[in-house]
């Protein structure tokens, strides 16, 4: 048995030693638990496309490895150079079965069951690709052929499973089958996959979300099980989660509608998770700024100080620089390090929210008459600029209607709205930056 805590992929299929299911299987899970198996998996695959000339033997590991990437169509290619074996049979079925071959696929599985390669996985994946199909009676026709033979089988029950819960079968029944799967396998991901479903249904979520979690440990991940688990995510307010499961589609998948959609749905609610922290971060801090300096332990000269200056809460001080407490008479170093640790105690600093100082005011130029390309990016309507639906909402509150509108707002101004955090304040930002434009006073 190939031990997977220590198994080199690139010296295994680029070697010279033995490669059949047992070590495709001991790849898969390593796959699975293991990032950097996917880097040397691919520098794999690189070096043996590189070999101008291959062996049977090479072409049939470079096949089966194109095909664990995802290129389908690549290892049929390959695989026409292969030695014709069983397991080269077998992963042009499943490759066929990727493009949608589903014809092909049970012909070629056949002919893999006839050169030996394990029946009850052929009969198995046979039926699985006659479900996808939709042809579920010849589905079960195909396990129901397989006699005692399939009883020993993990994917023989979970295609079981399959084809009960298309049926359908009430949810018992498909249990029953995944149990027996799991109990040959525990980390068989159909019969996880299906698990999880059925706890899904019944609002057993924490089930669910561990069954969908176990069933992501083999390679290649599921998708429905990355698009049920990110709803799950959704549902606890983890939107970090639930996006990593959505980006994960989109990385096998560009165009996947839902994914696409549920991503975008996803980041705006995070976008709003965000903007209320953001709020009661502000709130807690208005709170703190409006303690007033008379609760604290202050020496009596440092308080006088502060009277005369007009100083009468924390706000007050953190508006204040150190050189304006400094200017006041009888204000030294002593009491300005009084001052500081009082502030520092509720995470506060002298000058921290102070306005800047003023510059010398220029001779106003006259106003500069917009160009005819500057006027029709000023008129262009906000829509253009496709903004994020949270920013897109706020804008339409504060009747921002066009890029000209936006330009002549503040950041300031902007925030004042209410769910407009900081997030959608920098995306704001980058959408004009895209144009060469900013807000007022950026």
């Amino acid at each position: 048995m190939v031990a997977t805590a220590r198994l080199d992929i690139r010296d295994l299929i680029t070697g010279s030693g033995p490669f059949g299911p047992t070590e495709v299987k001991a790849v898969l899970e390593l796959l699975g638990t293991d990032a950097a198996a996917h880097r040397d998996l691919r520098a794999a695959v690189r070096d043996l496309e590189s070999v101008p000339e291959r062996s049977p033997a090479s072409s049939v590991k470079l096949g089966v490895c194109q095909r664990l990437l995802g290129k389908a169509r690549d290892a049929l290619e390959t695989l026409k150079g292969g030695d014709g074996g069983a397991l080269a049979l077998f992963h042009q079925a499943l490759a066929h079965v990727a493009e949608g071959a589903h014809d092909k696929a049970c012909e070629l599985f056949e002919s893999a069951r006839k050169a030996g390669y394990d029946a009850a996985a052929c009969v198995a994946a046979t039926a699985e690709s006659l479900r996808s199909a939709g042809k579920l009676a010849d589905a079960q026709k195909a396990l129901d052929s397989l006699g005692a033979q399939g009883e020993s089988s993990a994917d023989f029950w979970a295609a079981r499973a399959g084809v009960l819960a298309d049926s359908g079968h009430g949810p018992a029944d498909v249990a029953a089958a995944c149990e027996k799967a799991i109990a040959i396998d525990p980390g068989h991901p159909g019969a996880l996959f299906l698990l999880g479903v059925i706890a899904d249904r019944v609002g057993n979520e924490e089930d669910a979300k561990a069954y969908y979690e176990r069933s992501l440990a083999r390679y290649p991940a599921s998708v429905g099980a990355l698009m049920n688990l990110g709803i799950l995510y959704e549902d606890n307010d983890d939107f970090t989660k639930a996006q990593q499961c959505y980006r994960r589609v989109l990385e096998a998948f560009p165009d996947h509608p839902r994914a696409r959609l549920f991503m975008k749905d996803s980041s705006a609610s995070g976008d709003l998770q965000l903007d209320e922290q953001e709020m009661k971060q502000r709130d807690r801090l208005d709170q703190i700024l409006c303690l007033p300096v008379s609760d604290f332990e202050l020496s009596v000269r440092s308080r006088n100080c502060l009277q005369k200056m007009g100083i009468h809460t924390l706000g007050d001080l953190a508006r204040t620089t150190e050189e304006e407490i400094l200017a006041s008479k009888n204000f030294g170093e002593t009491s300005l390090v009084e001052i500081r640790e009082m502030l520092a105690s509720k995470g506060l600093s002298l000058g921290q929210i102070a306005q800047p100082v003023p510059v010398a005011e220029a001779v106003e130029a006259e106003p500069v008459e917009p160009s005819a390309d500057e006027q029709e990016v000023y008129s262009m309507p906000i829509t253009e600029l496709n903004l994020s639906v949270r920013a897109r909402k706020c804008t339409t509150k504060l009747g921002i209607m066009s890029v000209g509108d936006l330009i002549r707002r503040t950041a300031e101004d902007l925030l004042e709205c209410k769910n407009f955090g900081v997030t959608s304040l920098n995306e704001v930002r980058e959408k004009l930056t895209e144009r060469g434009l900013k807000l007022r006073g950026d």
